[in-house]
């Protein structure tokens, strides 16, 4: 079978040669990233695979040491909740990673690992795609974690006008305010509840705030309602949403639109 033959998203017949990619989680289950990556694989005609790894919290400093010594795997891609752990396991990491405190992608250069941060940009890409205006928006963020932590920034770099935080763990939603606010001289505050009310843009980024009760009844109707979880593709939060006929904008979108820069981190284009 031929590069031009091999059915999108599936990997050419492995051999020697094969460049190995992961995608490490726990759970691992919902990770839309091996369709997608393999692919875009495809695509550039890069000769790789990327393939689904399940890992718990307590094993990934002994995956991170596995990807050192193994010499044909050249790159992850990291989801929960490993975003924020695997930062100080690495050798160096870039600009986003560094103002988020979460990685997402790691590359090898020689012997050093070197990590970065995705998420915000393929978030705000996403949105664009489908043709969303994020400036001046009044946004309630769900979920202060790895993922929250790149989307807020990302928001805030995107000129919305505030951003409230609410986080079960209420105290790494105020410091993920404090941090946004400081960095960006936006209006940031952590709230102790999700009420939509004075918000425009709603965006769940806790991998189990699709089931958290919100009160979309009191939402307007222009109303822009995203859940970054992939997998339902429409999660409970969409659904209500959708049913109030409030705009709602699923979670592949945001990792859609980070493949091409993740693809230049890995220097495959």
């Amino acid at each position: 079978m031929t590069t031009e033959d091999a059915p999108l998203g599936l990997p050419l017949p492995l051999s020697g040669a094969t460049r190995m990619y992961a995608i490490v989680g726990d759970p691992i289950d919902q990770a839309g990233s091996p369709g997608l990556f393999n692919q875009a694989f495809r695509r550039v005609g890069a000769h790789a695979v990327l393939v689904p790894m399940h890992v718990a919290p307590a094993d990934l400093s002994t995956l991170i040491r596995t990807f050192r010594a193994t010499l044909n795997w050249d790159g992850l891609v990291v989801t929960v909740p490993h975003k924020v752990a695997v930062a100080d396991l690495l050798d160096e990491v870039g600009s986003s990673a560094e103002r988020t405190g979460a990685v997402n992608a790691i590359r090898k250069e020689g012997d050093r690992l070197i990590g970065d941060n995705f998420d915000g940009t393929g978030f705000v890409e996403g949105l664009r795609a489908k043709g969303h205006d994020l400036r001046q928006r009044s946004v309630l963020l769900i979920g202060a974690g790895g993922a929250g932590r790149a989307v807020a920034h990302a928001l805030a770099d995107a000129a919305v006008s505030r951003i409230d935080i609410y986080d079960i763990d209420t105290a790494r939603a105020a410091t993920l305010a404090t941090a946004v606010a400081t960095s960006t001289g936006i209006l940031v505050s952590s709230v102790a509840n999700a009420d939509v009310v004075g918000h425009d843009l709603i965006v769940n980024c806790a991998p189990t705030g699709g089931k958290l009760e919100i009160d979309l009844t009191r939402a307007g109707s222009d109303t822009l309602v995203v859940d970054i979880v992939l997998k339902p593709a429409i999660t409970p939060l969409l659904l209500a949403a959708r049913s109030r006929g409030l705009i709602v904008h699923e979670g592949i979108h945001m990792l859609s639109g980070q493949i091409e820069t993740v693809l230049r981190f890995f220097s495959l284009t």
